[in-house]
C-alpha cells in the first residue's frame, strides 16, 4: 500500500494521499498509509503535515464515493429496486438556486444500477429528494459518519455531518452525491466494510483480534448484497472504475472526483480523486480506500486512484492467500 500510493502521488504531483485497508470480517485495520511520509529515524524539520496520520485526522468532501449509501437508503425504503428508472435529462437540474450537472453529459433515462455505474449526480439527487432526509441522516450516523470509530487512535477526526434542521432541498440533493459532508479515509473505508459484510458494522481496531467480536446490523443483508452487485458494474465495461479490476477476482467499488473547498468557495481546479472497493465479491475479504488530494494533469478518481486500488488489492489478496472467484474471466 505504501509503495503503490507513493508512486501515484509522485506521478501526479499530488499534494497528499492516504490508503486504508480493512479486513471485512474482523474490522482489523491491516494497512494505514499516507503521503508525504518521513523516516522516524531522520525526522525532517519542516512541518508540512507529513507527521499527521492523514487517513484518520484529515477530512474532506468525498463526492461520488457516497452514492452507494444513497442507493442503500433507496433500496431499504421499498420505493426502489436496482432496475427502477430515473430520468436524468437534460443532464442538469436546478435545486434551491443551485445547478447540479452530470459533467456535461445527458445519460437520459437510466436505472439505479446505472446511476452508480455512470456516476450520475442528477440521478442520485432525484432519488434522494424523493426519500426521507431524516432517515438518511440517521443512516449516515449508523454507518459511522460524523463520529469517531472504535479505533481509539489519538486525534482521530469526527468528520462533519450537518444538523438535520439545516437540511434544505439543496443540501439534501448535494448530500446524495457526496457534498455537504466531510469524512476521513478511515470512515469511508468503514462504510464500505458494512456494505461488504451483509450490512454488519464491525468495530475497528489497529490491534489483531485474539477472539471474535460481534457487530451491529445497520442495513439488511439483502440490501447490502444488491448494492455490492450494482457496484460491480462500476468496475466493468462502461463503468467509471474499470481500471480498478483485479485479474481473477470479482471487484465492487466506486469512483469519486470532488472539488476542494477554499476560502472563496469550491476551487474548480483542485480535486479529491478517490476509489473505494471490495473484493472478492463472492465472499468479501478486504476493503481498500484510496484518496489522493489535488493531483495534477489528471484528476478523475477512475484514472488516478482506481489503478492504486487494483495494485494494492491484487497484492493483498495474494499475500492473504484468498482464492480467486473469477477464473473464467482470466481464461477468456
Amino acid at each position: 500500500a505504501f509503495q503503490a500510493l507513493k508512486k501515484q502521488v509522485r506521478r501526479y504531483h499530488a499534494a497528499s494521499g492516504s490508503v486504508v485497508v480493512l479486513d471485512v470480517k474482523t474490522g482489523e485495520i491491516l494497512a494505514d498509509v499516507n503521503q508525504p511520509s518521513y523516516n522516524p529515524n531522520d525526522r525532517p524539520k519542516m512541518h508540512d503535515g507529513r507527521f499527521r496520520n492523514r487517513a484518520l485526522t484529515d477530512i474532506f468532501e468525498p463526492g461520488s464515493t457516497m452514492k452507494p449509501f444513497t442507493i442503500a437508503l433507496a433500496l431499504a425504503s421499498g420505493k426502489y429496486t436496482p432496475t427502477t428508472t430515473v430520468n436524468t435529462s437534460p443532464g442538469r437540474m436546478e435545486v434551491g438556486g443551485y445547478t447540479i450537472k452530470d459533467d456535461g453529459l445527458d445519460h437520459g433515462i437510466i436505472n439505479l444500477t446505472q446511476v452508480l455505474q455512470k456516476s450520475s449526480n442528477i440521478g442520485a439527487a432525484k432519488i434522494m429528494l424523493s426519500l426521507s432526509p431524516h432517515r438518511y441522516w440517521e443512516l449516515l450516523r449508523e454507518f459511522g459518519f460524523g463520529q469517531r470509530s472504535a479505533s481509539a487512535f489519538p486525534g482521530e477526526a469526527y468528520g462533519t455531518l450537518l444538523a438535520r434542521r439545516t437540511w434544505y432541498p439543496s443540501v439534501v440533493a448535494a448530500l446524495a452525491y457526496g457534498y455537504g459532508i466531510a469524512v476521513s479515509t478511515l470512515q469511508l473505508a468503514h462504510g464500505y466494510q458494512i456494505l461488504a459484510d451483509h450490512g454488519v458494522k464491525m468495530p475497528l481496531t489497529f490491534i489483531e483480534r485474539d477472539q471474535p467480536v460481534s457487530g451491529t446490523q445497520v442495513i439488511s443483508a439483502k440490501v447490502s448484497r444488491e448494492v455490492l452487485k450494482m457496484l460491480e458494474t462500476v468496475v466493468q465495461k462502461g463503468g467509471t472504475g474499470w481500471r480498478a479490476k483485479v485479474p481473477g477476482y470479482r471487484v465492487a467499488g466506486k469512483t469519486g472526483t470532488a472539488y476542494i473547498a477554499g476560502p472563496k468557495g469550491y476551487n474548480k481546479k483542485r480535486f479529491i480523486a478517490s476509489f473505494v472497493g471490495v473484493a472478492p465479491v463472492s465472499s468479501p475479504r478486504l476493503v481498500v480506500a484510496v484518496i489522493i488530494r489535488d493531483p495534477k494533469g489528471q484528476h478523475f478518481g477512475g484514472i488516478v486512484s482506481a489503478p492504486v486500488f487494483s495494485t494494492i488489492m491484487s497484492g493483498a489478496l495474494r499475500i492473504l492467500n484468498v482464492s480467486p472467484d473469477d477464473l473464467a474471466a482470466v481464461a477468456s
